[in-house]
């Protein structure tokens, strides 16, 4: 294994591309906390037992329901990476962020079919796939390069913002006007501030690289360095980091998912494990920004492994203790600080370790691999709870998965340099020749 490579870097932040790149930034926060590979999962715990008690379903047939998201996420995903390089960013997020609440409204017309249900959760995914991670990191790597790692991590305090509203927001609609009011919450939040803000504030391209122009090999764009999606499929740092962060995040969801039933089956309220796990969000966001703020400075897979280590010891407590809420606020303040450098640890070791060139392709083609894996997550754990009757299984399963994951990812080594040949190098000068002639 290669050593990490040592890089002095300054603890100050450099402000500059945050001048310029705000509104990039909170439209991609906004984004994130909307999307399709968020909102439903963080939401979902809400559902599951007012939806089994209005159509008499079991746990398991409800909780696998989640699953179908991320099956469809696997041909979705990749989908979403290829029309992001054919059209752009932006018309690809808009078409989304109108069919994605269209999509949540069709979800209400269910009168107690879970074929339907689970064809309903699957369609999700293809109605909100250009709101996939994917075009958001994109879109932020577009703009920021010294300050990557904190604006990805700013950037993913949107599933942290997720974690923290959406359990209190939907339970709440829940209560008042049915299980209904849930989605058409999901699809308010989705149509009324997610979709102006990406018609004010988004484009195709940015200060780091054009990614419409690019891909067509024009010299009017500049070339970005960094592996195509065949060439990063060779080298086993690719896989090294599949599986690493796959691991962690089958673990993650089974808590997420099954978080607010887990902690009304130890003895809470609903509105009590409501608010019990959304502290989870507090503490995501934080460690986020703390896992931001270092990767800037210190080899990310070293950060990665002690803060994947975190959601263990919360796991740890999630068996050993119930109905104790400050141990239990500890617990999801464990798991919480793990989630919060997952997403952004992935974004920011596949435009280190693979570059810009094909990050589009690159990233959809591991959020598809950890999608493969993500579909059987939810089934698996429905298993394990019908099979022990209880959530202990689950609980065992995450905290080995937690380990392992991070381990893993200390094998990444050093991060590659990336030359550009001299034909880009070329037309990078005719680029920099050509802005600064006068106009």
């Amino acid at each position: 294994m290669g050593e990490p490579s040592v890089k002095k870097q300054s603890i100050a932040i450099d402000p500059a591309e945050f001048k310029i790149g705000w509104r990039v930034l909170i439209m991609a926060l906004i984004g994130t906390a909307t999307s399709v590979s968020t909102a439903p999962l963080y939401s979902f715990g809400t559902f599951v037992v007012p939806m089994q008690e209005a159509f008499d379903w079991s746990r398991g047939e409800v909780q696998a329901a989640i699953s179908m998201i991320f099956a469809c996420s696997v041909i979705a995903a990749p989908v979403a990476g290829w029309l992001n390089k054919r059209f752009g960013l932006r018309p690809v997020a808009l078409v989304s962020l109108v069919t994605l609440p269209l999509g949540y409204l069709a979800m209400t017309l269910n009168t107690g079919s879970i074929v339907l249900l689970y064809a309903g959760y699957g369609m999700l995914a293809f109605a909100g796939m250009g709101t996939l991670t994917t075009t958001w990191t994109h879109c932020v790597n577009l703009w920021f390069d010294k300050n990557r790692g904190l604006a990805l991590a700013f950037m993913l305090c949107g599933t942290g913002l997720s974690g923290l509203v959406l359990p209190p927001l939907v339970t709440a609609a829940i209560e008042a006007w049915g299980w209904q009011a849930g989605f058409y919450t999901l699809a308010g939040l989705t149509s009324l501030i997610t979709l102006p803000m990406a018609c004010f504030w988004m484009s195709s391209s940015g200060p780091v690289g054009d990614s419409k122009a690019s891909r067509k090999g024009s010299g009017g764009a500049r070339a970005l360095p960094g592996e195509t999606l065949g060439e990063a499929l060779k080298t086993p740092r690719l896989w090294l980091c599949n599986i690493g962060l796959t691991l962690p995040v089958m673990a993650m969801i089974g808590i997420v998912s099954s978080g607010v039933p887990m902690l009304i089956d130890g003895g809470l309220t609903a509105t009590e494990a409501a608010n019990t796990f959304s502290v989870y969000g507090i503490s995501l966001i934080l460690g986020r920004v703390v896992v931001g703020y270092l990767v800037d400075r210190i080899w990310a897979p070293g950060v990665a492994f002690f803060t994947l280590i975190m959601p263990a010891f919360g796991c740890a407590i999630f068996y050993f203790v119930q109905g104790e809420i400050p141990w239990l606020i500890l617990g999801a303040i464990l798991v919480g600080i793990g989630a919060g450098a997952e997403m952004d640890l992935a974004a920011f070791l596949m435009s280190r370790y693979f570059g810009m060139r094909d990050y589009s392709r690159v990233f959809a083609f591991h959020f598809g691999f950890i999608s493969v894996f993500a579909t059987v997550t939810p089934i698996l754990f429905a298993f394990m709870y019908e099979w022990v009757q209880g959530h202990s299984a689950m609980l065992i399963f995450s905290m080995v998965s937690f380990v392992v994951g991070s381990t893993l990812l200390l094998a990444m080594g050093r991060y590659p340099n990336f030359e550009l040949t001299t034909q880009e190098k070329e037309q990078n000068a005719r680029m920099d020749n050509k802005q600064a002639q006068p106009v």
